[in-house]
Formats: C-alpha cells, structure tokens, sequence
C-alpha cells in the first residue's frame, strides 16, 4: 500500500523517462508504490513448459517454451523471406513468424532445442495460432557470461510472468521492479499489530520482497495470503466506516399507518405476495421505522417482483407524511415503472383528482422530454407535496426540482447511474432520505459485500405465480441454417397462438456513423463478407429484412436509443396493448419492460453480449401465463468460449449461477464496474469470486476495528493507507450511499 515515504516517489527519477512513459500511458503506473503493487500474474518454473493450447486470443501473452524446428521460406519470387518457428510445450504447438530484416538475429538464436521466454500478441493464421514478431530472451544461453547471468537471474527461482504490453515486455517490467524493490522496506503496514500477529501474516515489507522475488511455492502462498488480506480489509475498513457514519445521521422514522394507502392497496391485490416479498418487505419496513436512513440494496431474480416490494415501502413512506422518488435509467423504462405502478395502484393513484378516493395519492413522471405544461405541473404537485409518488430519469435531480418533503429514493438498475446524480437527488430531502437501490442483475455475495458493502443486502429469489417458465436454446446460424428458419417460423406460430415476440440486435444500423460516433469504413464493410469480422446485426437492417422474408405480413416495428422519446413510447404502447406483432430492438428493452402476451424472444449475435445481460433479455418474455421461449442466435463455432457461454445462459434460469459464470469469464475490473472507479486500482491481488472466505472474515474483522475506534485514532498506519486508498478519483466509488 502506498505510503508516504519513497512509495510516492515518481517512476522516471528511477527508471528514465521512456520506461516511465510507458508505464504511466500504458499500465497506469506513475509511482514506486504503483509499481510495486504491480504483481505477478502468474509464475513459471524453469524447464517447465507452458500449456500453449489454452492462450487466449487476441491477448498479450508471455509464455516459456521450447523451439520444436524453425524455417526459413522465400515469397514474391525470392524477393521477401519469413522464418517460420514452431514451439512446443509436448501437449500443444504454436508458431512464430519474423519478416524481413528482423529475421537474421532469431534464426541465429531459435535453433531446435532452445529454451526462451516469448511475448506477443496471439493470433490466428490460417487456422493456427501464431505469434507475429514477438519479442524473445534466451533462458539458455550459450555464452559464458550470459551463462552466468541466466543462472543467477533464473536458476533456481520462479519466473514472474507480469502483466504486460505490446511496449513493455514482462522481464523488462521485472527489471524494473528489482529497481524500486529496496523501496519495500518503507511499506506502511495497515494491519493492526493484534490482528497482523493473532493471523500469523507475514510483514509486509517481506510479502512484498517474496511476491516480486519468491524462490519457492511456499513464498508465493504466503504473499498472496498477506496481500490479499490487506486489500480486503482496507477495502471492508473504508465501508465499515461509511456504514457507522450514516447511522450518526439523522432521518425522520417513516412508519406505517393502520388503515392508510398501504392497507387499501393490499386489500385490493388480485394475489397474494410471496413469502420472499413478505420478508423483504418487512426488512424494509424496520429500516424506515428507525432515525437514521436506511441503506439498503435490493436484488431480485428477473421477474421476482421487486418493483411490487418497492411501491409498498413507497406507499408507507407516503401514509408516514413523506414523498417517494424512483430514479429509472432510461426514458422508457421511467415511463414502463410509471404505467404500471399507476395500474397497480388504480384509483388510490387518483388522489387529489375530482371523484378520486380520499386517501389516494398523485403518482407523477417527469423526464426530459416532457412538454413545458406537463413538466409546470409536475414540479407543481411535488413542491406543494400533492403528488407523493414521483417516477422519473435524471431530470429529477435538475435544480429547479424541489420537494414537499422526501423521505425515501427508490435507484432502480443502481448501476447504470453515477455517484454524482444519486447524491443530487438524496440531497433533496430536509433531512437524508431513506435509501432502496434495486438490482436485477444477480450479484454473488462476494460481490455484494465488495461492491455494495456499505449496503444491507435484502434477496428476491422467489418468482411469483402465475410466472411461466422460459425454455431457452442455442440456435448455430452458422452451422445449421435451418435452425434459424425453424426460430422464425417459431416467431410466426406465437404470433399466430394471440402472442408477441422481441427480436433483439446488438446495433441500430442504417448510417455511416454509429452513436458512438465512430464512422463505419470501406474495410469495415468489407469485412462483412467475412462473418468472423462482420460488425453486429442491426435493429434497422433486420427490421427490414423480417417484414420482407420470414415475417412477412406480420407487424413488425422498431425501437433503439436514438428514437424521439415520444416516438419510443408510442410504438410501446402499442406493443403493450397488442398492436404490434414483433418489435425488433436494441437492449433499450433489457430491464423493466413488462408485456405479459411477449411469449417469444430471438437474440441476433447473442454471443456478443455477456452472460448476465442476455439472462436480463429473456426476462422479458414468460411473464404471462403462457409458457416463454427465448433463442439465442450466434455465428460462433461450437467449440468456442462464446458457445459455451451460450450454453450455459440456455442450460440454466438461476441468475446467480449465470452471475457466477459470467463473473469468472471476465476480468476484475468488469466485474466490479465502470461506476465504481477505484476498486481497479485498488484490488490488485484480491480476486471477489474466488476469495469469498477472505472477504467475509476481513469483514468481521473490520467492523470491530470500526466499532471500537471509528476515528482510527490509535491506528494512524491504517489512517494513512486508507487515506491513499480514497483519494479523489477513488472517493467517488466509495461514496456511493
């Protein structure tokens, strides 16, 4: 962990300043400590040889290898020459290719039976995996001073394999490291002396020397033990805090009313709440009973009924005197919460309207795109207290917005919003509301403690009644055309059974420039003959091709992102109400939208969206009484990583499972996303998937730390490490409640 000695001391006054540049662009690397902190990847043995069957594509790899045979071959009639090598590891092979003047140094060098350390980017060649010029060291070298020194850098000891890049090769990384590794003696140690001794860790100085450095096994298990629990417990440290903070501050109880809207709206309910949403409910109903705000995530399978949970925390908030606000992502999902959470209300949403029931409530929206009146209007109900429901996107956060009184913010899909905007609005009550963040994206527990740890955590994981079961296939476009004729005519027999269908697509189409801004190129379209380089179907493009083909005479309408909002809520309310047969869409559709008569999804290049998003997709459909089909399309060869997603996503409705798959095909950073900057660069070694037992302890140890000295007053090494752990960029993660 950074500290305040030489751990800040700038890379280029040490290493020079190209060394230095590269680090800072290219592995964002500015400090001794950062570099410090840059640890292995993995280890290798000398005389051990690398598995080269599984690297993955397209990635920088470092692998240790030995030379199988090496070629040279004339082309453009004796004019250009490339030496062809061909490594080995005994299960898998994998070839080298040099081109013109830099091949005369390895032909001299990769002759059969030569052991080196390679780095390249890898990639395929006629149907073979192949390294292009990749940068090479001998680690058998045949002069006797290279002799010497291969031994002395090698013999004996683990290889660390760094992190690298196309610039900076891994053992440069490590001579670099062995540069700044006196340095690790200045580490500010975070742990409390009692607990660093009661676990039995060792120091970090010395965890640092042997995860850079180790000469066995047993070093390496022993840093990695010590490192990853620093990470943890900081981590869980900076959150416990949090937690503590918010219970000093001051909120209004918001209890329920007997008699009050919540009675009428559960006397009126078509069915009963499962046992899951009872519990939850009652969860909800302690936290907004106490004097400190409430803090607490909401997850729930697809479908579970979270939406049904929060509107009654809504409605006692409400009969308690207070306001609700429920922030949505996207227009059309604001709009979705609002038509239905009106429907669900019927009359008790009348409040206030002539001949509406006298203990109704207004339930209002507001989104950008309202008309000036409207919006006039809505601003009105909210500021005099008239509406006690308000459902919008970010315009609710605007300055000119103001409340009667707020007493609790609803986030839905908490992590398509950032830090700044759920502040804005939490800002708005006379004293901090209460707080539900809502997630229909299964998080592991690991995660949830990470990611959310400054929330309580409450788990929809039961699907109500009524909820059909979604049967879910892989169709291989590529291999076997008639698979997707059938999936067509699949759409057409819904259809044609009173039913709707979504076809949804990775793209919008129909431009020269995407909304990401980037210009599609004659290469790119070129590459559309090759479907391994094709870009991704598009909305438009498959729009047109359906109503003219397959789907001929059935009603099929589009939506995407760049739609005019009023646009986009018209062609839902048609679909909503029957009008449309098949509406062919981007992930505009992914959370919230809710059409029960929807038995049918297909998903155009499914493999190009991950595991856990395309679980979201299908939650759209099954929603009814009639059973769900959702069939996920791809071009990718069956023995890929992509199919076996594919197959994992068909073989399975349990979202946290899928969770948990998507989560160990991803890296950390993704895994931990966007919205929470920080945790990048701060969890290097901890891994929230696999070190579940690691974080639930550090947890444990944390809050006691906390509880006992909120201030850390009498552990200002923990004080210092936790201070270069929040600085500003990594603040914002953090402060999330």
């Amino acid at each position: 962990m950074e500290g305040v000695s030489s751990f800040d001391e700038p890379l280029k006054k040490l290493l020079g300043g190209a060394t230095a540049k590269v680090m800072a662009e290219h592995l964002d690397l500015h400090t001794v400590g950062d570099l410090l902190h840059h640890y292995p990847r993995r280890y290798e043995e000398r005389g051990r040889l690398t598995a080269l069957a599984e690297l993955p594509l397209d990635e920088h790899v470092t692998v240790v290898a030995q030379v199988a045979d090496a070629r040279i071959l004339m082309f453009n009639n004796g004019r250009g020459k490339r030496l062809e090598v061909t490594l080995t590891d005994g299960s898998g092979r994998l070839q080298l290719v040099f081109f013109g003047h830099g091949v005369h140094k390895p032909h001299k060098e990769l002759l059969p039976g030569r052991q080196a350390m390679f780095a390249g980017k890898v990639s395929v060649f006629n149907r073979k995996m192949q390294l292009a010029h990749p940068t090479y060291q001998l680690l058998d070298a045949t002069d006797a001073d290279e002799a010497t020194e291969a031994v002395d850098a090698f013999a004996g000891r683990l290889l660390p394999i760094y992190p690298a890049c196309k610039q900076l090769d891994s053992w440069r990384i490590a001579k670099a490291v062995d540069a700044v590794l006196p340095s690790a003696r200045d580490a500010v140690d975070p742990l409390p002396a009692s607990l660093r001794e009661g676990r039995g860790f060792t120091p970090l100085p010395e965890a640092l020397l042997k995860v850079h450095r180790p000469r066995t096994k047993a070093d390496v298990e022993d840093a990695r033990a010590r490192l990853k629990w620093d990470e943890a417990f900081v981590l869980q440290v900076a959150l416990a805090r949090r937690r503590y903070a918010d219970t000093q501050l001051p909120a209004v109880a918001r209890r329920a009313v007997p008699g009050g809207l919540l009675d009428a709206f559960d006397a009126e309910l078509p069915f009963t709440l499962t046992e899951g949403q009872r519990k939850v409910s009652g969860e909800i109903f302690d936290d907004l009973a106490t004097e400190h705000p409430m803090h607490r995530l909401l997850q729930g399978e697809v479908g579970s009924g979270k939406t049904m949970v929060a509107l009654r925390a809504m409605l006692t908030v409400v009969d308690a005197g207070g306001q609700a606000a429920m922030l949505a992502p996207t227009e059309v999902l604001a709009q979705q919460h609002h038509r239905s959470i009106t429907e669900m209300m019927g009359e008790l949403a009348e409040g206030g309207m002539l001949g509406g029931p006298e203990r109704g409530t207004k339930v209002v929206l507001l989104t950008g795109s309202m008309g000036t009146a409207a919006r006039r209007q809505a601003l009105l109900d909210l500021v005099t207290g008239e509406a006690g429901i308000v459902i919008g996107t970010h315009a609710l956060i605007e300055d000119k917005v103001r409340f009667h009184d707020l007493g609790l913010v609803v986030v839905d899909e908490q992590h398509r919003f950032g830090v700044e905007q759920r502040d804005a609005l939490r800002s708005k009550g006379k004293q901090p509301p209460h707080l539900l963040v809502m997630t229909a994206t299964p998080i592991p527990r690991t995660v949830a403690m990470t990611v959310f740890g400054d929330l309580e955590t409450s788990v929809l994981d039961q699907l109500p009644a009524g909820r059909s079961p979604i049967a879910s296939h892989v169709v291989p476009a590529k291999d076997k055309p008639h698979f997707l004729s059938r999936a067509w005519e699949r759409v057409r027999e819904e259809v044609e059974n009173g039913h709707q269908a979504y076809v949804v697509c990775p793209r919008i189409g129909d431009d020269a420039e995407e909304p990401g801004g980037k210009k599609r190129t004659a290469k790119d379209k070129a590459a559309e003959e090759d479907p391994e380089k094709r870009p991704p179907l598009a909305v438009l493009e498959v729009a047109g091709e359906l109503r003219g083909g397959p789907l001929a005479g059935l009603g099929v309408e589009v939506l995407h992102g760049r739609m005019h909002p009023d646009e986009k809520d018209d062609v839902m309310r048609r679909f909503a109400a029957g009008d449309v047969d098949v509406l062919v869409a981007t992930t505009v559709i992914e959370v919230g939208v809710n059409v029960p008569n929807a038995t049918a999804m297909v998903i155009m290049d499914a493999d190009r969206f991950g595991v856990s998003q395309l679980h979201q997709l299908r939650g759209r459909v099954g929603r009814g009484s009639a059973p769900g089909l959702c069939l996920l399309v791809s071009e990718a060869h069956e023995a890929s990583p992509a199919r076996a997603r594919l197959s994992a996503v068909a073989a399975t409705l349990d979202g946290f499972e899928l969770s948990r798959i998507d989560l160990e095909q991803r890296r950390e950073g993704d895994v931990l996303g966007q919205a929470q900057s920080g945790v990048r660069s701060s969890l290097r070694m901890l891994a929230v998937i696999d070190d579940e037992e690691v974080i639930a302890a550090a947890r444990e140890e944390a809050v006691a730390v906390v509880a006992a000295d909120p201030e850390l007053e009498h552990l200002p090494e923990l004080r210092t490490v936790l201070a270069a752990l929040l600085d500003k960029d990594r603040e914002e993660y953090l402060d999330k409640g």
